[in-house]
Order: structure tokens, then sequence, then C-alpha cells
């Protein structure tokens, strides 16, 4: 097991805690659990690390929401997002990483700008459009830097989603999209032993942020709902320019 100070392991727990509440949620808030563990932990270390955990939350996101997911979202998502998987692929072998994350930086918050533009103009946005831009930059952004929460969450909000249906095919998306990563970092050598020892430690804070996270959202309105993914999208922008 890694050798930690006490406080790396409470940033830890929170950082667990706050991934289960994201998922169940506040879509976006785990731009702040990505954070920490980058902090804490090596980088490729907190790669897996994360992942893992995020995909502990995505079991209690399916449980809670998986009735409410809008498949024809999914499916008109489906081709954009592979083909931005792919561009995402080239860029990181022909790009810098501190440019490819400034890239993405710069390219969400030009992303929220015009989601809210739209919003404000009472505008919706145009459906095969919006599903050809938003899913391409979402897997575009989640091959490079892990950061394909808040371009969705954006798409989700262009278009108007319900709090129930915004999280149900987000959990049905990012389950699919992380299981498919696990191979990838399984490959290159970064799920060890020490990862898994350290995730099942983790695991039990996903488990109740994600439980508390189920409350919240059938309390939460969807005006609020709406602002706290803004802002929380807007620091994740913010933090890939950093």
């Amino acid at each position: 097991m890694i050798e930690l100070a006490p406080w790396a392991w409470a940033l830890l727990a929170f950082a667990a805690f706050n991934a289960g509440i994201s998922k169940t949620a506040i879509p976006g808030g785990a731009t702040v659990s990505v954070v920490i563990l980058a902090s804490v932990l090596p980088a490729r270390t907190s790669t897996a690390a994360m992942l893992l955990l995020f995909i502990v939350g995505d079991v209690f996101a399916l449980i809670a929401y998986r009735r409410h997911a809008h498949w024809p979202t999914l499916l008109r998502l489906a081709p954009a997002v592979m083909a931005g998987f792919l561009l995402g692929f080239a860029f990181l072998a022909l790009g810098d990483d501190s440019v490819v994350r400034r890239t993405i930086g710069v390219i969400l918050l030009v992303m929220i700008g015009i989601t809210l533009w739209r919003r404000r103009r009472s505008r919706h946005s145009e459906g095969a459009i919006a599903a050809a831009s938003y899913g391409t930059l979402a897997g575009f952004t989640t091959m490079v830097a892990n950061a394909g929460g808040p371009v969705m969450s954006m798409y989700f909000i262009a278009t108007r989603t319900p709090v129930q249906v915004f999280l149900g095919t987000s959990a049905w998306f990012f389950a699919t999209v992380n299981l498919v990563k696990v191979p990838f970092l399984a490959g290159i050598g970064l799920v060890t032993p020490v990862v898994l020892w350290m995730d099942l430690l983790l695991a039990p804070l996903v488990v109740i942020g994600a439980l508390l996270g189920m409350r919240l959202a059938k309390r939460m309105p969807q005006r609020l709902f709406e602002r706290i993914v803004v802002v929380l999208t807007i620091a994740g922008a913010l933090y890939l320019l950093i």
C-alpha cells in the first residue's frame, strides 16, 4: 500500500464520497474528485484509482435511474462519441499534454457560453447538430483527459433535459464508457494490487455518497440543478486551463 499521511487519506476519503454524490445527484462535481486524486497520488495511479471508484458510483446511478434513460439520445450520440474517441487518440499521439488540456478547457468554456446564450434566447439546440458537436467533443475529451462529464452536462442542459432523464441517460453513457476504459488501463499495467486495495478501502464512501445523492436528486428543483451543473462545469474547464 502507498504510504500516505493522514491528511492525504482524508482528502481521498472526501474525493470518494464526492464521487458517489456526483454520480447520483450532481453531474460535473466529479471533477473535484479527479483533481484531489491527481494532487495526492502519482498521476498514472490516480487515473486508474479514480476510474474504478467511478465505476462503483456508476452501479448505483444505474440502480437509481436506469429506467429514466432516453435511449434514442444515447443511440444518436454513439457515432459522434466514437469519432471523438478516434480524434482524441490521434491528438494524444501528436500533441503535448499541457496543450491538449488547455485546448479542452478553452473548448469547454466556449461551449458553455454558446449553451447559455442559446438558453437565454430561448432557443433549443438542433437534435442532429447538437448530438454531433457535443458527442464528438465528449468522446474527444473523455479519451484525452477524462473530462467528458462537463461536455455531456452542457449537452443535456442545451437540450433542456429533465433532471431524472439527465441522470438516467448520463448513468448509462458513463457506465459504458468507463467499462470500455478498464481493459486499456489494465493492458498498460495501471490496475495494480495497490490500486485495487486502495479502492477497496475507499469504495464504501462512494456508496454512502451515492445513496445520499439519490435522496438529494429527488428534492432538487430543475433550475437549481442546472445552475449547480453549470458552475461545476465552468470550474472543471478552468482547472484544465491551469
